[in-house]
């Protein structure tokens, strides 16, 4: 830190502006990972200074972007360098490139972080390679400029942030008018006080401000503290005693708010880093001891427990950052308060109490802080005492814990109780509590727990999870500012997720938890999806926000870190919420514990209600005006009637024809007036919604007797759906027009919208009311995000695009070595060619994405490009769909359920942003894959450019490396040498962690930013809180969806609604409804069915065992507390309630309204079940079913009912399965079926249509009918219908389940079911049609039937379609009839339908092309100047060969073959165009069949190009066809020794089969043997040879043809019978078949049957042969091995045994290879250089030897690789000792042999031994000329010397292969220029070199050369004093004044020296590196 105190220094002033930034820093520094990262950069880079800090500038001067070393004044600077730092977007920087906005003087920085070091950058020489052009837009000059330099003024900005602090009224005048910024003026201020610009004003606090805020609620004192820009300085302030106490009563009094944690932690943030707590209140609490007034000392405790109050709040915010605050106050407080007491003073027990646990705290934290536990401020729970299973449910944390997910805890639970009472509220509460939390985590436990034992197998990414979904390869990409705070951008691999149709899938919806680990789960980060784009989640994008105690974690995350996702299906915000409810709420404030704790039966009436109150039930009751003539007796009848009336008496209440009600419904709505707890359940269609809205209607009306007091409080509807919450609030609205507030997801009523919560807040009349306290604390919040989010966008932005393209290389300079750097911008030199300059990026080209990637750089791999085909994206060449109806898809609606309207995510300026984004990917990318250009370094050569088709292929293959998680280590990248040398994937690896580091760097530059930004977005919600607590009390009625209750629970505890309706109850989880209730509700109204769809749980087993699905409602109903069942259906027609009554519903009577519907059209019957036996199918992901064959039914009888001229929306098709619901989508064609619905059964309650057309899917041979055996479910599906319902499915399967049964019986009484439906025409009713499957429909095309129409047109054409029950007056068929209009004076008739528009006349007819005068077929009506002419083009291209083209076509490339003469002076038949490029350096592969002749006598298969022109030949691929010892043919290549077999062994027994591979050893049957019959026996094991001879005795058996058998005794019966199959068994092979009583044996492995005596002999004779091959004996027939065989099992078991003894040998012994692997292991520890050289390879071949058991061959080929490695790592290591020139070549011939070893193989074969041998060899000699010349590269040789040395290396150098001819010319040349060329260059050997060094006795650096390089020697210092001549030549040597004269060198052959001893780099003894 000392030269960064230097710098302080220099600039007290900027330091002091500085201070809270390099307080940040400095905060980071202690961090030891961002310590070590920051050391590793400086270490890595010494030159650039420590990276990981700012420098502030000094005082008054200003630089250049343009500046690399700028130390000098500006008139003295030279040029600018070329290599400048732009490396890294530093936080000036990271504004988007037009973005000019507000800046704060935080962003003032150096923008070139590398002039600190004068010295260092004094010695550096001024490099520009190529003529590269430094800089991008706006930031660099040369030949870039021209055209874009206006332009660039504007782009320089955000480098030149001086201008904006030191002044230029013409740059601020230009500011202002810029729209983009917002930066308002500093003398507006508001009506509150507060300024619009917080650095020009500071409003104060003072002793009245503070005393007047004493009166106000504790909410708005910690909104106006919190927010007061003046607390901070009063609490830094000299305080009396008075204002002191006054100031912790107001601190106190603002901690107790409920509503506000967010702003009471930033306010104790305050006063926690305040002079007050530290300084100011000990100092008050030590004067209190001493204070001599009675009546002061009196008031004390009061103030003590004020202040221990506040202690306790601090300590539980900020644990680690305040204890030692606390600890000093705890040590003044004690003996304070000792003192006082002594003093007489009463100290109340209350005190003592909280000290003691202040102190109890206190300690805890110490213990912890010494333990180095405690090092973050993390929400502290006091009194926090985990007893067992059973511990308070309130201080459980709601997210999975690491022992459940690790050790498998079993939680503690208990069953919902349905039957019975509870014993009290807590346990009732703790029930609840444990049961909704476990659903949620139980999947998240489980499926992690299984994805932790199945960790290592193999196929994880295929396995599928019950429980969870995972997600590899997941990165967190870009932070993201949200209206809740900080969310990120996450990307995933979609490999394994190829086939999810993510618009309907339910994964990673709205809300979902998701858990992300990079340690197997060890660490756990929580965060739920934030927003979902199914656009972006087919690339694998999602938007998290991570929780709490997640975020400090993320600061420790590198970019290139890869997690594993998880992610459980709760809607986990509704589950948190609900929970956190559950904790806070208090036993005693759970409202009618009598009923739902206690069960009890008997209903109160509401407090609100008097026995005396009168209703006004007139708005409810039916006023009809018959006619004038009634009017009198109709206003006489109004003034007899009471207008109010009593409620609690029922002889005063209206009859229910008045009320307009049925009897259920008049006793539903006298139940819900006059009972504090009502339960109205309402079967389908019976009025629910209805009932419910009179009832509001009522309580509305007389709002005056349940509006009590001052306070008034809104009714609260509740309902499961937003569907079901927007019907009823449109109902309310009828008799509402204003006081209505909409609280959740996204409302289809236009009605509604403007009731939206969002809708009413952003009212201008709103934001008037506010109170000013909410009006100010919000501009101060949003002012704040507003200034994190520029930086974090800016940041965001520059991540956002090293995603989408290759970072241009001046960017990544920072984090590129200096030896790197200059060897990547000199490029790769291949002799006479040189990679192109100008305008390239160089590391395009490095990476093979720029001009050589297409034409292929010498010695880099020509198939580069080639390769990225196999990477092509999918779906590019897609056939265009047919458009399909819209679904509502149901991730889709789920997501509709989940976002309520403030949740949705808040896109800013989208368009402004993308195009900032798209101008900076242009500015920062070399190359940018989104777009149509190449960023702004397009890549370019004197006119030549990338062809269309390659530039796709450089793309795909970028995109799918930047996809890639690996990147190199530091380690490795220290090691390299030359980049160019790399192999393409490892410069990808490279590139991958210079790009690591550049977004590391960005990352931690805005990590306070994204936490001040987190702070302030929660405040901001608190505020909206607070904000909408204001709407919502001002509301006359609230409707909210459940989850909408959940997320608004502590607002409605503000709320405190009296009356609470709820509807849709029984859908409802009990939970959830009971956090929705406070404890100030006095009426609850619970509307619903538990019957129909009961609440989801989503974990099985708690839903059935633990009763978690039966919601408050249903258990209600369930211990008898009084109910009204509605009993009146008012939807279905009477056959359909049939099915329901008495099936579902003892009793349900049908209103006479539903008597008289008409019947369906062409249809027999309004109710109909099809049955069919067609099977389901299952669905790949979301475990659901379809059954094609019902899809088909039900939209081909769809079709047919649109054609009976119904409106589609009086249609609806229901399924049990989403994956039914797109099948039928699939079917459905949006031209024929528009405005069909189409919905699954658990979406559609509570909907209707006119006719329902249901799919039952179900259809499998087990029988399993999944969730139609639940009644609730089969109740909604058969309940939807008005009219007509028409069902679908299996009913032999459905029939099992007794409900179903029921149902059937019915349908057969009434004949509406069977397998067909009968249609009827309407045109021809006597025409039946029968229909069992879609293709029936075809009888009946049009929905009539089969007959014509025969209807005459308007055209005088006659109908052609079938008869059609639609458009009976034709007015919309189209004639498809020909035409015959004349259309021209030609006579040419219309081409097109009767129907059609004629047109123009397209009839052709010749016509002369006016350009070229060509005669062309062009159409009549056509103008022949705009036709183009297809006649071959006459022109001759620049090569001299014609144009190919047509001749109205532009010239194209020619394709004409030529011939071209390549290198390896083999002549090739080319395009035309590639011999031009070839012309400028493109690689051109030779495809000449090598066709050498190899040493296994084969010709090479490969081409020219492949055997690198026959210096490594590819391998022989003739098959070797050599049969094996198991009896296969070797399959491998030709090869003298054939590998182990890799089929399937073959060997099996009685008892079982060989399953391993033939080549390996099989395990010997350990089984006894079964050969056995009544006359011998086996004892041996079965895989022993058996010691029992053959038994030769007739088999006695029969065979299934009742003959006897021909076999013998104890064999298998053969299976051909001598008399069924005389021919065949004798047929003579042996000579004895034909004998009456020969006996046969069949061979088991082929079936061939034998004669037994010949069959004896031949395996006999095989045996004896002692000489014979050792194998199997096979058939004599066909020749299949003989394996399994009783009878001549001895024979067959002694050949397996000799087999197995060869295997052995082949394989090696066991123990054997396992030495010779150790051995191995040793040696390739000794030749430690090839760890030092060749890293990698030599960590691959240790891994091998040490991971498993190795085959002699394969330890064979390791051994071979030690060999040629150890060579080539001597060679590499001494590559120091030749020149840089000399190192390209050596390096590339070097990088072949490497390449070539790196081969996968299973052997090397002799051949490849041969190349790699003879390439090493002239590797070797290649290297030693280099040596050689490098070493006497000062002397001067005579030209016959230097000819042989030209002749040796063009031979070494050469491309051809390196003959034994060519070794034994380079050995005798090599030894002829021994004494011209010695090893050292001295012309002394190196013993005589060694012996002179050593007598001499001189440390390095005193031997020198004269310009002939004749050497000489100064002694004693070193340093030349003086000139003489050379006794050789008679050149000068020596120096004066320690100077060497300027043509003399040091002679490092001498002693390694590279500086003299007298020398600033040899005094700082660089010279003794090495010698």
């Amino acid at each position: 830190m000392s030269s960064q105190s230097k710098l302080f220094q220099m600039d007290p002033d900027h330091w002091q502006r500085d201070d809270h930034r390099w307080r940040g820093r400095e905060t980071e520094m202690d961090n030891p990972n961002r310590r070590a990262a920051t050391e590793e950069r400086s270490r890595r880079n010494p030159r650039r200074g420590d990276a990981s800090l700012e420098r502030p500038e000094p005082h008054g001067r200003r630089y250049s972007g343009n500046q690399r070393n700028a130390t000098a004044p500006a008139d003295q600077r030279c040029a600018p360098h070329p290599r400048r730092a732009l490396s890294t977007p530093r936080q000036g920087e990271l504004l988007a490139a037009r973005e000019i906005g507000e800046r704060s003087q935080e962003w003032n920085f150096n923008p070139n972080p590398r002039h600190l070091d004068e010295r260092q950058n004094a010695a550096r020489g001024n490099r520009n390679p190529a003529g590269r052009v430094p800089g991008v837009q706006g930031n660099r000059q040369g030949v870039q400029q021209g055209r874009r330099d206006q332009h660039n003024e504007h782009r320089n900005e955000p480098w030149r942030r001086n201008d904006l602090r030191e002044g230029g009224r013409g740059r601020q005048a230009e500011m202002q008018g810029n729209p983009h910024f917002q930066r308002r003026r500093p003398q507006e201020v508001t009506k509150e006080g507060y300024t619009k610009d917080k650095e020009q004003y500071v409003r104060k606090l003072g002793y009245k401000t503070m005393e007047g805020l004493l009166d106000k609620e504790p909410s708005e004192i910690v909104i106006t503290l919190a927010c007061s820009s003046g607390l901070k300085d009063l609490l830094n302030q000299q305080l009396n005693s008075t204002f002191i106490q006054l100031i912790c009563k107001v601190l106190c009094k603002a901690c107790r708010s409920k509503t506000d944690r967010q702003s009471i932690q930033h306010l104790l943030g305050i006063v926690k880093d305040s002079l007050f707590l530290k300084v100011q209140l000990p100092r008050y609490v030590v004067q209190m001891s001493t204070d001599p007034v009675p009546l002061r000392r009196q008031q004390y405790p009061d103030y003590i427990e004020s202040i221990l109050f506040l202690l306790q709040e601090l300590v539980s915010i900020f644990p680690a950052s305040s204890v030692q605050e606390m600890s000093m106050m705890i040590l003044v407080l004690d003996p304070t308060v000792n003192t006082l007491r002594a003093a007489g003073v009463s100290i109340g027990d209350q005190i003592e109490k909280s000290m003691e646990k202040v102190k109890n705290i206190i300690h805890h934290l110490q213990e912890r802080k010494r333990d180095g536990t405690l090092r973050t401020d993390t929400h502290m729970l006091i009194d926090n005492q985990e007893t067992g299973p059973e511990d308070n449910y309130r201080t459980m944390t709601i997210y999975p814990t690491y022992n459940e997910v690790h050790l498998e805890e079993k939680p503690f639970l208990r069953p919902n109780l349905i039957t019975e009472k509870y014993a009290n509220t807590e346990v009732y509460l703790d029930t609840h509590f444990r049961l909704l939390r476990e659903d949620f985590v139980r999947p998240l436990r489980d499926g992690i727990l299984d994805l932790l034992q199945n960790y290592d197998e193999k196929g994880l990414r295929r396995r599928k999870f019950d429980d969870i979904r995972v997600y590899f390869n997941t990165r967190i990409i870009v932070p993201l500012c949200t209206s809740t705070g900080v969310g990120y951008k996450v990307q995933f691999d979609t490999r394994p997720l190829k086939f999810i149709r993510w618009q309907n899938s339910k994964r990673l919806l709205y809300g979902s938890l998701v858990c992300l680990s990079k340690d197997n789960f060890e660490t756990l980060l929580f965060a739920t999806v934030s927003d979902r784009d199914p656009e972006k989640l087919k690339e694998g994008i999602v938007n998290l926000s991570f929780n709490v105690r997640s975020r400090p974690l993320l600061a420790e995350v590198e970019p290139s870190d890869c997690f594993l996702m998880v992610e459980t299906t709760a809607y986990f915000e509704a589950y948190r919420h609900v929970l956190e409810g559950l904790q806070e709420i208090q036993g005693e404030d759970v409202p009618f514990q009598k009923y739902i704790v206690e069960c009890d039966t008997e209903i109160q009436v509401p407090r609100y209600l008097n026995f005396n109150d009168s209703y006004n039930l007139e708005a409810l009751m039916k006023e009809k005006s018959q006619g004038p003539e009634e009017d009198t007796d109709r206003i006489f009848d109004y003034l007899q009637r009471k207008t109010k009336i009593n409620v609690l008496n029922p002889a005063s209440w209206p009859s229910k024809e008045e009320l307009n009600l049925d009897e259920s419904q008049m006793k539903a709505l006298q139940m819900s007036l006059t009972k504090e707890l009502a339960i109205i359940q309402g079967p389908p269609g019976t009025g629910k919604t209805y009932v419910g809205l009179k009832i509001v209607q009522a309580l509305l009306n007389n709002e005056a007797v349940w509006q009590l007091g001052l306070r008034k409080s809104p009714i609260l509807v509740v309902c499961y759906t937003n569907h079901a919450l927007d019907q009823f609030l449109e109902g309310i609205y009828g008799f509402l027009r204003s006081g209505l507030v909409r609280v959740g997801g996204r409302s289809n009523s236009e009605l509604l919208k403007r009731f939206t919560l969002k809708e009413l807040r952003n009212s201008r009349d709103f934001r008037r009311k506010l109170p000013q306290h909410l009006r100010g604390a919000y501009f101060e919040v949003t002012n704040q995000m507003r200034e994190s989010e520029q930086k974090i966008s800016a940041a965001a932005q520059h991540l956002e695009c090293t995603t989408q393209g290759v970072l241009h290389e001046q960017y990544l300079e920072k984090y590129i070595s200096e030896m790197h750097w200059k060897n990547l911008q000199n490029g790769q030199v291949f002799d006479d060619f040189v990679l192109p300059g100008g305008r390239h990026s160089v590391i395009l080209e490095w990476l093979g994405l720029g001009f050589m990637g297409v034409v292929g750089i010498p010695g880099g791999d020509p198939q580069n490009m080639e390769n990225a085909d196999e990477e092509q994206e999918e779906g590019e060449d897609e056939d265009v769909e047919e458009e399909l109806i819209h679904i509502s898809e149901e991730a889709e609606l789920i997501q509709a359920e989940r976002v309520i309207d403030d949740d949705e995510p808040k896109i800013r300026a989208k368009k402004k942003q993308d195009a900032d984004l798209t101008e900076l990917a242009n500015t920062l990318l070399a190359m940018n894959l989104n777009h149509g250009s190449q960023g702004a370094h397009p890549q370019e050569e004197a006119g030549w450019q990338v062809q269309g088709h390659q530039k796709k292929k450089m793309k795909q293959k970028a995109k799918v490396e930047l996809r890639k998680s690996g990147a190199m280590a530091a380690a490795e990248e220290n090691r390299i040498f030359n980049i160019w040398m790399l192999p393409l994937k490892d410069r990808w690896r490279l590139y991958r962690l210079w790009l690591s580091m550049y977004q590391t760097d960005i990352r931690r530059r805005i990590v306070q930013h994204e936490q001040l930004y987190q702070a302030a977005a929660d405040r901001l919600a608190e505020l909206r809180l607070q904000e909408d607590l204001w709407v919502l009390k001002e509301a006359k009625v609230v409707g909210m969806t459940t989850t909408g209750a959940a997320k608004y629970r502590k607002v409605l505890q503000e709320v405190q609604p009296r009356i609470v309706v709820v509807e849709e109850a029984a859908e409802v989880l009990e939970a959830h409804l009971i956090t929705t209730l406070s404890s100030a509700c006095q009426h609850l109204i619970l509307i619903g069915d538990h019957q129909q769809l009961r609440p989801s749980a989503t974990v099985y087993d708690l839903a059935r065992n633990f009763y978690l699905e039966v919601s408050l409602f249903e258990r209600l109903v369930k211990v008898n507390v009084p109910f009204i069942r509605l009993d009146y259906q008012h939807r279905m027609r009477p056959e359909i309630a049939e099915l329901l009554t008495p099936h579902i519903y003892e009793q349900l009577e049908n209103h006479p309204s539903v008597m008289n519907y008409e019947n369906i059209k062409g249809i027999s019957s309004n109710l109909f079940f099809v049955e069919h036996d067609f099977p389901e199918e299952e669905i790949q992901d979301g475990k659901s079913h379809q059954n094609q064959h019902e899809a088909a039914f039900v939209v081909a009888l769809c079709h047919y009912l649109i054609c009976q001229d119904y409106a589609p929306s009086q249609i609806t098709i229901l399924t049990t399965y989403t994956g039914q619901l797109f099948c039928l989508r699939k079917m459905m064609p949006s031209k024929k079926f528009a405005g069909v619905k189409v919905h699954v059964v658990d979406k559609y309650q509570g909907e209707e249509n006119d006719i329902i057309l249901l799919s039952l899917v179900r259809s499998n041979k087990t029988g399993k009918v999944g969730f139609l055996q639940i009644a609730n479910r089969v109740c909604v599906a058969l309940s939807r219908a008005k009219k007509g319902l028409y069902c679908i499915g299996n009913m032999s399967i459905l029939a099992n389940v007794p409900l179903w049964s029921k149902i059937m019986h019915t349908l057969h009484e009434k004949a509406n079911i069977g397998h067909s439906l009968l249609l009827t025409c309407q045109n021809h009713p006597k025409t039946m049609t029968l229909v069992s499957k879609a293709e029936d429909f075809s009888k009946v095309p049009e929905g009539g039937c089969s007959r014509p129409c025969e209807y005459r047109l308007d055209c005088g054409h006659v109908c052609t379609r079938a008869c059609h029950p639609y458009d009976i007056d034709h007015k919309e068929f189209n004639c498809l009839k020909p035409c015959q209009k004349v259309l021209c004076d030609d006579g040419h008739r219309c081409a097109k339908s009767c129907y059609e528009k004629c047109g123009k006349c397209q009839v052709k007819v010749d016509k002369v092309i006016p350009q070229c005068r060509h005669v062309q077929k062009v159409p009549c009506s056509k103008n022949p100047a705009d036709f183009i002419c297809k006649e071959p083009c006459s022109k001759i291209l620049y090569c001299g060969h014609k144009c190919a083209a047509a001749c109205g076509e532009d010239c194209a490339v020619c394709s004409k073959k030529v011939s071209i003469t390549l290198k390896c002076d083999h002549v090739q038949e080319v395009e035309c165009h590639i011999k031009e490029a070839a012309k400028i350096g493109k690689c051109v592969p030779c495809k000449e069949k090598c066709k050498k002749l190899l040493n296994c006598d084969h010709n090479c298969s490969g081409s020219c190009h492949r055997c690198y022109e026959g210096r490594f030949h590819e391998s022989c691929s003739q098959p070797c066809r050599r049969l094996l010892i198991c009896s296969h043919e070797c399959l491998e290549p030709c090869t003298n020794q054939c590998p182990p077999c890799q089929r399937q062994c073959e060997n099996v027994c009685k008892h079982s089969k060989c399953g391993r591979k033939c080549g390996e050893l099989c395990t010997p049957c350990v089984e006894p043997c079964e050969w056995a019959c009544q006359h011998y026996r086996c004892r041996k094991l079965c895989s022993e040879p058996c010691d029992r001879p053959p038994c030769n005795e007739p088999c006695k058996k029969r065979l299934n043809c009742r003959h006897p058998c021909v076999g013998l005794c104890g064999e298998p019966c053969p299976k051909k019978c001598r008399v069924c199959h005389y021919a065949e068994i004798t047929e003579i092979f042996f000579g004895n078949e034909d004998e009456p009583d020969a006996r046969f044996v069949q061979l088991e492995d082929c079936g061939h049957i034998f004669e037994v005596t010949g069959f004896d002999q031949y395996m006999k004779i095989e045996q004896e042969d002692n000489d014979a091959v050792i194998k199997l004996k096979d058939c004599p027939k066909c020749r299949m091995p003989i394996r399994k065989n009783f009878r001549y099992g001895a024979i067959i078991k002694n050949s397996l045994c000799e087999i197995e003894r060869v295997k052995k040998v082949v394989q090696g012994d066991a123990v054997k290879n396992n030495q010779f692997g150790k051995h191995l292991e040793s040696v390739l520890n000794e030749r430690s250089i090839i760890a030092e050289q060749f890293p990698d390879r030599n960590k691959n071949l240790s891994s091998v030897l040490q991971s498993c058991a190795l085959s002699l061959q394969g330890l064979t080929v390791i051994e071979n690789k030690i060999a040629f490695l150890s060579r080539l790592a001597e060679l590499q290591s001494q590559e120091a000792r030749i020149n840089s020139s000399m190192k390209v070549k050596f390096n590339t011939k070097l990088f072949e042999c490497l390449k070539w070893i790196d081969k996968s193989r299973g052997r090397f074969t002799g051949q490849e031994l041969t190349d790699l041998q003879s390439e090493i060899q002239r590797l070797t000699f290649l290297f030693d000329l280099y040596v050689r010349c490098s070493m006497a590269s000062g002397r001067k040789l005579d030209s016959s010397t230097e000819q042989k040395i030209a002749h040796v290396q063009r031979t070494l150098e050469h491309t051809k292969r390196f003959t034994e001819d060519d070794e034994k010319f380079v050995k005798e040349e090599m030894e002829k220029l021994k004494s011209a060329l010695p090893e050292t260059g001295l012309a002394i050997s190196e013993t005589e070199r060694v012996m002179i060094v050593k007598a001499m006795g001189l440390r390095q650096g005193h031997w020198f050369k004269c310009p002939n390089g004749h050497v000489y020697v100064i002694t004693e210092c070193g340093g030349a004093m003086q000139k003489v001549k050379c006794p050789d030549c008679d050149a000068v040597i020596g120096g004066t004044n320690h100077t060497l004269e300027s043509s003399n060198q040091v002679a490092s052959e001498m002693d390694g020296a590279q500086y003299s001893a007298w020398s600033d780099v040899a005094n700082n003894m660089l010279n003794f590196e090495e010698l």
